[in-house]
């Protein structure tokens, strides 16, 4: 018998628990179990069956809360006069809505802060990314494909 510990949920009991919040009128639903919180909310992306469905959500709850709430996909200063454009949320950054397509943006883009630089995908919810800042795209930082952590620098950009 292992001595690791048993998580408090199982990647089953969260998919019911996604489908009682479907099915119920909540919009919002946290659980704190044993250590673990779970934060659901209606409406904070696309739920799609695969990343090829995947269009992002601009004025999702989530998307909006993410755009304003530092430091997640917020202006933050970096260095040589740039700005940071960072993950609102841990999860998978995709650069298109889908895989072959152009991406959201490129190096040399202008943006806006209401613009989507990409999709962050999360247990099969795809959120979408804002700039939050106007100015143009002069870094990219991450792959597409790759897993960000909450805060991590997505891109910089030269404000305007």
């Amino acid at each position: 018998m292992s001595d690791e510990p048993t998580p408090p949920l199982t990647f089953e009991d969260v998919q019911e628990i996604l489908k009682i919040l479907d099915a119920s009128s909540f919009d919002e639903l946290q659980l704190d179990i044993g250590g673990l919180r779970l934060r659901l909310r209606r409406g904070a992306g696309k739920s799609a069956p695969a990343w090829e469905d995947a269009e992002p959500q601009n004025s999702t709850p989530s998307a909006q809360h993410a755009a304003s709430s530092p430091p997640a996909a917020s202006a933050a200063p970096a260095p040589g006069g740039l700005t940071d454009i960072r993950a609102p949320m841990l999860g998978t950054f995709y650069r298109a809505p889908r895989p072959g397509a152009e991406p959201f943006v490129d190096v040399g883009t202008k943006v806006d802060a209401d613009t989507t630089i990409g999709i962050i995908e999360v247990m099969k919810l795809m959120n979408a990314a804002l700039a939050g800042v106007d100015g143009e795209i002069r870094e990219i930082c991450v792959e597409n494909g790759q897993l960000v952590e909450y805060g991590q620098v997505l891109m910089r950009v030269s404000p305007r």
